[in-house]
């Protein structure tokens, strides 16, 4: 069995055999190791069933991201099993591989991907125009968490045992804001 956590927007969301639970909460960084072991035993597992941890990198929120991967690492290191990062792009182009994804930032751009870009920001006015390339376009609903198992056995099959690492596509806050001081 795959476990797929995802912490990179609101709330807490969980994938495991097809089921699928998404919980609200304001302090994930609390919620998380409650809510997935709830999540575990209503689906009728145990920690000793799971194959594989994926773990969705991103983009989105920059702490959420750190504390979904954190989490998968310490119970894949726990549990010696692999953690596998998947990225956003990647669960809205396994349920639509011909889109073009475009997800709102939250600071006026997209996160954009498809099969031809590759991922990165892009302002509204490129991202009119650059859709086109693409039959359709998807990000403005959320991704299907539940493919995210499918995507980590394709890439445990392919031996990508990359570490799970976050997507940044862009600098931090504080990495924006930061002065420089030249002594």
């Amino acid at each position: 069995m795959i476990l797929v956590i995802n912490t990179s927007g609101a709330g807490i969301e969980f994938a495991l055999d097809g089921r699928h639970k998404s919980v609200p909460t304001e302090k994930q960084s609390v919620a998380l190791p409650a809510e997935c072991e709830k999540f575990l035993a209503e689906c009728g597992a145990k920690w000793s069933d799971l194959s594989a941890i994926g773990v969705v990198v991103g983009p989105g929120s920059f702490t959420g991201v750190r504390l979904g991967i954190a989490y998968a690492k310490g119970l894949g290191l726990g549990l010696n099993i692999p953690v596998v990062g998947i990225n956003a792009f990647e669960l809205y182009l396994a349920a639509t591989p011909d889109a073009f994804v475009a997800i709102e930032s939250g600071r006026g751009d997209f996160f954009v991907a498809s099969p031809i870009t590759a991922p990165q920001t892009m302002s509204i006015d490129e991202l009119e125009t650059r859709q086109m390339e693409c039959p359709r376009t998807v990000g403005h609903m959320p991704f299907d968490i539940t493919l995210g198992a499918k995507i980590v056995r394709a890439k445990l099959d392919a031996g990508d045992t990359a570490p799970a690492v976050p997507m940044y596509l862009r600098p931090s806050y504080a990495e924006e804001n930061k002065k420089c001081c030249n002594n």
